[in-house]
This record gives C-alpha cells, sequence and structure tokens, in this order.
C-alpha cells in the first residue's frame, strides 16, 4: 500500500481565524460609524459660515466686501503679514546658520534660548510689550527723570509687527535649522577649495539650498499672523481677527462674511505651503553620519554673540522681566497671587476635557487610516485637519452662530441667559486641535508591526483582547505626547475662549487679556508668568537633539 505523503491540515487554524477577521470587520465597521460624525464636526464650522454668508443678499454683501471699511482690514492685514514674514526671516535665517554652520560659541545654549520665545502666546508678549514701552511703562516712568515725559505710541501697526515678529520667529528659525541639518555639505566644501569665501558660499549656495526651508517657516509665520488675535487685539490694530471679533456685538453679517475671506486667504496660503512642503524632500540629501565642517567666524564671534544676545534679550529677557516686575511691582500693591488659583483650575480642567476628548476622537480616525487603509479612510483623516488650519476667531465665530441658532430655544426653554457652556467650549477645542493629537497617533500606529496582532490572534486571542493589551500599550508614548500637546496648546488658546467660555469662567488667557486692555498690568502678570512656565513645557516636542 503506498503511503500518502502528509499533508498538515490549517482547518485548526479556521475557528481561530474566521472569527477574528469578521470581529475585525465589524470593528471597523463600527469606528467608520464613530469616524463619519467626527468629520462632520470638523466641517461644520466652516460649512455653517459658508451658508451663513450665502444668506446675504448678493448685493448687500457686495456693498460689505467693498466698503472703504473692509478694504482696509484687507490691506492691513496682508500688510502685516508681509512685514512679520519678512522680519523673521531676517532673524530666523541668520540664527539657524549661526547654530548649524558656524564656530558660534555655546551652540547649544543659543539654540535653546532662540527656541525659548516660541511658548510665549502673542498676547503675553503683546502685554509685556505695552507694560515695558507703553504709557506709564517701564521706560517711561524710568526716562521721567530725564525729563521725557511722553514715548511714541506703541499701539497700532508698529506694535503689532515688533510683537508677532518677536514670538514668530522661532518657526522660520527651527524649520531653516532643520533644512541646513539636512543639506549636504560637500558643496560648500567644494565652493571653499574653489577659493570662495564664507560669505560668498552662504549666498550663492548654503541659502539656495535652504530656500525651500526658508520658504516653508516663512509661511507657517503667515499663517500664524493671519489667525493671531491676542497681539493685534492688545496693540489695537484692526485686522481681521480683531474686526471679526468687534463685529460680533455690531454686524454679524459682516463678521461673517469677513470670516470667509479669512477662510478662503488660510486655505490660498495653505496651498502655497503644500506646494513647498512637497519640493522640501527633492532638495536635501544629507550624507549619512557626515558632519559638516563648521564656518570659523573669527573676528566676527563678537558681532555674531551680540546679534544672539539682542533677539535674546527683546524676546525672551524682556518680557519675562517685564512680568517679574509687575509681579513684584503689584505684590507690593496689595496683589495675591491666590487671585490666580481660580483661573489656573480652570484653565488645567478645561484644557484636560480637551485633550482626553482629542486623545479618544483620534483613535477611530488613526485606525481606519493605518489598519484599514483605503483612499475613502484616508480622505477622512485629511478631514480632520482642516479645523487647524482656521483661526481660532473663526472656529469660535461658527459655533456662536451654531449656538446661537440651535441652542437658543432650549436655553429659553431651560431658563438660561446664554448658550455659552463648557461642552460648547470642549467641542470648539476639540474641532482646533484635533490634529495635534493624530500626528503623534499616527506615526505611533505605523512603528507597531500588524504581524504581532496577526501572531496574537492565531494563538486564540479575541481581535478586541489583541488591541486592548497588545496595540495601544505600544501606542502609548504617542498617544501621551499628542494629548499632552492638546493640553498645552488648549492652555494658550484666547479667542475661542473669549467667544465660548461661561460668564465668568476666568481662564489664565481671558484673565491675561481683561487685565491688560484695562491697563492692570499687576494684575496680569501673575496668571502670565503660570502660564509661560507651563508653556515651556512644550519644548520637549520641539526641540530635537544635536547630532
Amino acid at each position: 500500500m503506498a503511503i500518502r505523503p502528509y499533508k498538515p491540515s490549517v482547518c485548526y487554524h479556521e475557528p481561530y481565524r474566521l472569527p477574528a477577521v469578521r470581529t475585525q470587520r465589524r470593528f471597523h465597521h463600527l469606528l467608520l460609524l464613530i469616524a463619519l460624525p467626527l468629520t462632520a464636526l470638523v466641517l461644520l464650522p466652516v460649512g455653517y459660515l459658508f451658508v451663513r454668508a450665502a444668506e446675504i443678499e448678493s448685493q448687500r454683501a457686495l456693498d460689505m466686501l467693498t466698503r472703504p471699511g473692509t478694504l482696509r482690514i484687507v490691506g492691513r492685514s496682508l500688510w502685516l503679514v508681509l512685514s512679520v514674514s519678512a522680519t523673521t526671516c531676517l532673524i530666523g535665517v541668520p540664527a539657524a546658520w549661526l547654530t548649524v554652520r558656524s564656530d558660534l560659541k555655546a551652540r547649544r545654549l543659543w539654540t535653546v534660548l532662540l527656541t525659548l520665545p516660541l511658548v510665549i502666546p502673542s498676547y503675553i508678549g503683546a502685554f509685556a510689550l505695552v507694560g515695558a514701552l507703553g504709557e506709564r511703562g517701564m521706560v517711561q516712568r524710568g526716562l521721567q527723570p530725564l525729563g521725557v515725559e511722553r514715548l511714541p505710541s506703541i499701539y497700532g501697526f508698529w506694535g503689532a509687527w515688533l510683537a508677532l515678529s518677536l514670538f514668530a520667529y522661532p518657526y522660520v528659525f527651527l524649520s531653516t535649522r532643520a533644512g541646513l541639518r539636512g543639506l549636504d555639505p560637500a558643496l560648500e566644501e567644494a565652493s571653499y577649495t574653489l577659493g570662495r569665501s564664507p560669505l560668498e558660499t552662504f549666498w550663492r549656495i548654503t541659502l539656495r539650498q535652504a530656500l525651500p526651508s526658508i520658504s516653508a517657516g516663512a509661511l507657517l509665520v503667515a499663517l500664524y499672523t493671519l489667525s493671531d488675535f491676542g497681539a493685534v487685539a492688545i496693540m489695537q490694530y484692526n485686522v481681521f481677527t480683531r474686526a471679526i471679533y468687534l463685529r460680533l456685538s455690531l454686524d454679524l453679517d459682516l463678521a461673517a462674511l469677513l470670516s470667509v475671506v479669512l477662510v478662503l486667504l488660510t486655505a490660498l496660503l495653505l496651498g502655497v505651503v503644500t506646494l513647498v512642503e512637497r519640493g522640501r524632500g527633492r532638495t536635501f540629501s544629507r550624507r549619512a553620519h557626515y558632519r559638516p565642517r563648521p564656518v570659523r567666524l573669527g573676528r566676527w564671534q563678537a558681532l555674531a554673540l551680540a546679534f544672539c544676545a539682542l533677539v535674546v534679550t527683546l524676546a525672551l529677557l524682556l518680557p519675562v522681566g517685564v512680568i517679574a516686575y509687575w509681579l513684584v511691582n503689584g505684590l507690593q500693591q496689595g496683589e495675591t497671587v491666590r487671585n490666580v488659583l481660580a483661573p489656573l483650575q480652570r484653565s488645567l480642567r478645561i484644557s484636560a476635557l480637551a485633550a482626553v476628548a482629542c486623545g479618544l476622537a483620534a483613535l477611530p480616525l488613526v485606525w481606519l487610516q493605518v489598519r484599514a487603509a483605503s483612499p475613502f479612510t484616508h480622505l477622512l483623516a485629511r478631514s480632520a485637519y482642516l479645523g487647524y488650519a482656521l483661526p481660532g476667531v473663526v472656529v469660535g465665530l461658527a459655533f456662536v452662530f451654531l449656538g446661537a441658532r440651535t441652542l437658543g430655544d432650549l436655553n429659553a426653554l431651560f431658563g438660561l441667559d446664554s448658550y455659552r457652556s463648557l461642552g460648547l467650549l470642549v467641542l470648539a477645542y476639540g474641532v482646533r486641535f484635533l490634529p495635534q493629537a493624530l500626528g503623534p497617533a499616527r506615526a505611533s500606529l505605523l512603528q507597531v508591526n500588524p504581524h504581532l496582532e496577526e501572531v496574537a490572534q492565531t494563538l486564540g486571542r479575541g481581535y478586541l483582547s489583541v488591541l486592548a493589551t497588545i496595540t495601544l500599550p505600544l501606542m502609548r508614548s504617542g498617544l501621551v505626547a499628542g494629548v499632552a500637546l492638546v493640553f498645552l496648546t488648549a492652555m494658550k488658546e484666547l479667542p475661542i475662549t473669549l467667544l465660548l467660555a461661561p460668564t465668568g469662567y476666568d481662564t489664565l488667557a481671558t484673565r491675561i487679556w481683561s487685565a491688560s486692555n484695562e491697563a492692570f498690568y499687576a494684575r496680569a502678570a501673575a496668571p502670565a508668568l503660570a502660564l509661560v512656565l507651563i508653556s515651556a513645557l512644550s519644548l520637549v516636542y520641539i526641540l530635537e537633539p544635536d547630532d
């Protein structure tokens, strides 16, 4: 009798494999049912603004958009964007080159110090500049014995330009620094061997290769300037964001139209950023483990140190010093630190709720994008990034319209005075900051090998059990990073909090804004210092270690 060769049966795999596949499909369908409303919620503010603007009669809308006041707002906004972008390039590019390509003394220390102004919110920086250079400020008090009774006003364009330039240049600095670290130094060394000076090599070789990084950083500054509310509000410079906020109690139709125009300008800038970012990957070709030779500054060492010291003094030491001065002055006049405890607790509470909500909302979107990849799931995940591209005042205004229209009858039914609520505030935070949780979570899930999940399933583990005991623990670092980043950003958010926070629900941001608007600098100092110290933790997610 012939002996049949042994064929291992695979039937014993089927009872474990097939139910797992069915469970996986059901799980993906469940996540899809969760992700669709989340994506619709992110798109809701923009869609509602366009619907709200479309309800305005066409001739009236055209008259409002072409009136001199509206055209001045557009012109001022664009001029501020161009001025701040150019100034930040003049600061950030030389600083990046000095800390990456030269033999600047204490380069690592200067890198940290030059990055720290990024954690200072623009409204705190503007408050510090007003406290130093404004009426009854530190400089005027110091010059009074010399007969100087009045300084030029810091309010208006020059104040907004100075505040935004000093506290937004790190975007250009970090982007250019990353680009310089990725350049192939062989071209520069070839230039040196041909007899060109370091300055000539910088202009002809280094700057041209780093141009995409510089452009990307400048465009990020442009987006930041276009969406900023705090600095322009404190400096009383009427651009899009401040005009929208002021029109809320005067002309809601004009506020909606201005918001639509602001959204279109933001989308245009985002398109330019996308084009620049696509070109960056084809520009750099740095060799692995090959450090460029630092350029010797020689007699220019003192000038380079003076440049870095001047930037750090204006963008870091000045605001921190002014805040400390007004804090001490306020304590001497009877202000107490206890007044900060209640706003601090509210800020921590609402930021924690927003961070947890964004972390939970990010899970289904990221899972579908990575584990159930398809053009549709990819579109869902990408759509969630739209909220982060919108200025905070636009998101807040959209929820003001939605809350007033959809919750007005409900508030009347329960005897409430306003649509403002913590739930609506957390919802707006979620729409605005969800992408900050999506990025780290997606990166951590991509690092989890799916074969680990398959092996666990073949050993009899259920799909949900594998998810809870293997996948999520391996994603923990990315999830924690994303949640922490949302928490720190929500702590600093001003326009959404002003528009949607319940009456009397002061946070650190709103306390700083209201006190500085009333010129109570001593009262604003303690919450400003607390917010800066908490925000400084975000450097963990910004700085990269040197090679």
